[in-house]
């Protein structure tokens, strides 16, 4: 009675463990492990409750006996979601999967709920196994795992569009504009990836296809599989929070509302920033035409002067005309000095604004490609298999998104943003490259198995006693067709030739032991 007491006080924390983290895939061979522990302990209790129900007759006996044992709420509802219950208003999820707590359980109904718990169990532990056994798969979700949750994304553009245009500054404007050009970009990037979710959810009846959207939504925050509810909907929870696919469509629907409102913000955001720009650039260019007016003032003086008389009354007056007329063109000098000096300065600050803003125009646009490159990549390898080409194609344009986002200096405004990019490209590019080896040795394979059967028919037809050499090139022939993995665009054509080549291989074994 204590060893059953003990463990059935143990069981909200057994099944609120029995769920599937969606991963990478060393993380999922853990979940694996985890999923076997937790069945075998619920398989341990269950067969306790059997022990007991042998000394209970009656169903009331039962269900007083389960009261000794544990309290019904602490029995049904882990702790855990006793705090949250009411703040993430999903209560219903919660009893569907432990049971409601108002409610009283014989042993015997605890006994159908446990068995209940062990499918899921096996259910989870299917779809972990099916994921596992797909590299493309993983490798998409690997990718996923690397966004930022949509909600946060989303929060952070919102945050980066919530700035004070800088009027009388021209180069924190320009830097304002490129920060705005590069959150439309990334508004342009959400509003293509809710897309995909919403398709990908309502549209699939793949189960792993609907975990790609899934995926896609939640980002880094991750997900786990939680339960199936009456209707046979999934319960999934991510940021402590429980919801079903349908949650998450009409979450999306919110932030594509979202996304909207913040493009028309970042537009007029974007027109203001550009429209005060235009304007210090025409105060500048006004300010550096060097005005000539003092210089031209003082030579008309000069020239509308009459020749004087050489008297001695007129030399005094003549020397002051003249004095004054040098200190005139002593000072119309200095002020085209000043200007001249101030044009250089600014002819400098324009320089370093110009090198500035075109390090950060480079840098966007080698992102852009980058992406694009990213995406196409990624576009030529969905529903594998696929010939070995393409697998070259794929590799090589995630390799030339690299190249472009390694190229993008610490010093630009997209610095933050191409290394988390560039780390999701090189895990992509890592398992693109060893489905390409794969591919290229199954095609190797393929060959060689062609070649030695090709040579043992040759054999046959001009050295019939040569029996011993064409059993062994076919027995090689053979055992390469069998290493040819499945999801290769050969697998199909070795699985055909293989039961020819095995029963030509029968057949000379027949004839030499004849």
């Amino acid at each position: 009675m204590a060893d059953l007491e003990m463990l059935v006080n143990e069981l909200p924390k057994l099944v609120h463990s029995l769920k599937l983290t969606i991963g990478n895939s060393h993380k999922i061979m853990e979940e694996i492990i985890l999923i076997n522990s937790v069945q075998e302990q619920l398989r341990n209790i269950k067969k306790l409750i059997t022990q007991e129900l042998k000394f209970t007759k009656a169903s009331n006996t039962a269900v007083s006996t389960l009261s000794r044992l544990v309290s019904t709420a602490s029995l049904v509802i882990p702790d855990i979601y006793l705090l949250d219950e009411f703040v993430n208003n999903k209560r219903e999820f919660i009893f569907a999967k432990f049971g409601n707590p108002e409610t009283k359980i014989s042993l015997t109904d605890l006994q159908t709920k446990i068995d209940s718990w062990i499918e899921w169990g096996y259910l989870i532990q299917a779809i972990a196994t099916d994921i596992l056994s797909d590299s493309q798969l993983v490798s998409q979700l690997d990718s996923h795992i690397n966004y930022l949750s949509l909600s946060t994304e989303i929060q952070a553009i919102d945050a980066s569009l919530n700035i004070s245009l800088g009027f009388g500054n021209s180069k924190l404007l320009q830097q304002q504009i490129n920060k705005i050009n590069y959150a439309q970009e990334e508004l342009l990037q959400i509003q293509k990836r809710l897309n995909y979710i919403v398709d990908t959810i309502q549209n699939s009846q793949n189960m792993l296809t609907i975990l790609l959207g899934v995926s896609c939504f939640c980002g880094k925050s991750g997900f786990a599989l939680e339960w199936l509810d009456d209707d046979q909907e999934l319960i999934i929870s991510s940021e402590g929070s429980l919801q079903e696919l349908t949650d998450i469509l009409n979450t999306c629907d919110s932030f594509k509302e979202k996304v909207s409102s913040l493009v028309i913000h970042s537009n007029s955001l974007k027109e203001q920033a550009e429209k005060a720009l235009i304007k210090i650039e025409q105060k500048i260019s006004k300010k550096t035409v060097i005005n000539p007016q003092l210089e031209k003032e003082a030579v008309i003086n000069l020239q509308s002067e009459e020749v004087p008389k050489f008297s001695t009354q007129k030399v005094l007056g003549l020397t002051l005309v003249i004095a004054s007329s040098l200190v005139v063109l002593g000072f119309g000098s200095q002020i085209i000095n000043n200007q001249s000096q101030r044009l250089q300065q600014m002819n400098l600050i324009t320089q370093e604004e110009s090198a500035f803003v075109a390090d950060d125009g480079r840098a966007i646009a080698n992102f852009k490609s980058a992406q694009n490159l990213g995406m196409e990549a990624a576009a030529l390898v969905q529903n594998p298999p696929h010939p070995l080409t393409v697998w070259q194609q794929a590799a090589t344009k995630w390799q030339q998104a690299i190249k472009l986002l390694e190229s993008i200096p610490e010093t630009t405004v997209i610095s933050l943003q191409a290394k988390k990019q560039l780390a999701s490209y090189r895990v992509n590019y890592n398992v693109i490259s060893k489905r390409l080896l794969t591919e290229q040795q199954a095609v190797a394979n393929l060959e060689s198995a062609q070649k030695l059967a090709t040579e043992a028919t040759f054999i046959v037809q001009n050295s019939p006693d040569s029996e011993q050499q064409v059993k062994a090139k076919l027995e090689q022939a053979i055992n390469l067709l069998e290493t040819i993995p499945e999801g290769t665009s050969v697998f199909i054509q070795a699985k055909e030739m293989l039961p020819i080549y095995q029963t030509n291989y029968a057949g000379i074994g027949t004839k030499i032991q004849n």
